[in-house]
């Protein structure tokens, strides 16, 4: 008999949560221990209760997953994250694979594709749409170079701090006291900077420098 998988589920819409909690436990190998609606009780219920799998929303009102999510990987590493995204979006694949998620799926996938998704999990495989490998894409390995990052500015860092974090432009800008415009002529340099080109890539960058000082000095 299968071990029984302990579900966290956070989104966004109450309705969409419950009837995502009654979907997975038509299962007997499925217990949704929890829904959230907001970032902190999540990471804080999954540092409790460290449990198998997290299905989470990209997108809260407080921002994006990528802040939360290193933050919930590092407490709880043998936990498993799926991350729902309102399109296909190969672009977020990659940089949220290397933040610790274990797959990434459309919120219109079928109640089918995600308990497939699951069940590869369970068996120790990561899933992606077939329609991505016909159209070409492919996963590569990231580049671990993360000498750009030490040539931010201490503004530039302390913006890329908070969009890890998930604060928005407008925030950000008001914090510093600075315009909305000032924030995307920040963004352009910290991009040439990583030698990135997309905001992903330099989340994905930027946390993993995170990550790494965090393990030096601890």
């Amino acid at each position: 008999m299968m071990k029984v998988w302990r579900v966290i589920i956070v989104g966004c819409h109450p309705t969409s949560m419950l009837g995502t909690k009654l979907i997975l436990e038509e299962s007997k190998e499925i217990e949704v221990v929890g829904m959230f609606s907001n970032w902190s009780e999540g990471v804080y219920t999954v540092q409790q209760q460290q449990p198998d799998l997290v299905l989470t929303d990209y997108q809260m009102p407080e921002g994006n997953v990528e802040g939360a999510l290193v933050e919930m990987k590092q407490s709880s590493k043998s936990t498993h994250f799926i991350i729902m995204t309102e399109e296909e979006d190969k672009e977020l694949f990659q940089p949220l694979i290397e933040l610790g998620a274990s797959g990434v799926l459309s919120k219109g996938a079928s109640p089918r594709q995600l308990l497939q998704m699951i069940n590869g999990l369970r068996e120790g495989f990561l899933s992606i749409p077939l329609e991505w490998a016909r159209d070409g894409f492919r996963p590569v390995a990231s580049s671990r170079g993360l000498d750009g990052v030490l040539q931010l500015t201490q503004t530039e860092m302390f913006i890329m701090e908070r969009i890890v974090q998930g604060i928005t432009y407008d925030k950000i800008a008001h914090e510093i006291e600075v315009s909305r415009r000032s924030i995307d002529n920040y963004l352009r340099k910290i991009y040439v900077k990583l030698e990135v080109s997309t905001r992903a890539q330099a989340i994905e960058k930027f946390a993993l420098f995170s990550r790494q000082n965090k393990q030096m000095y601890a």
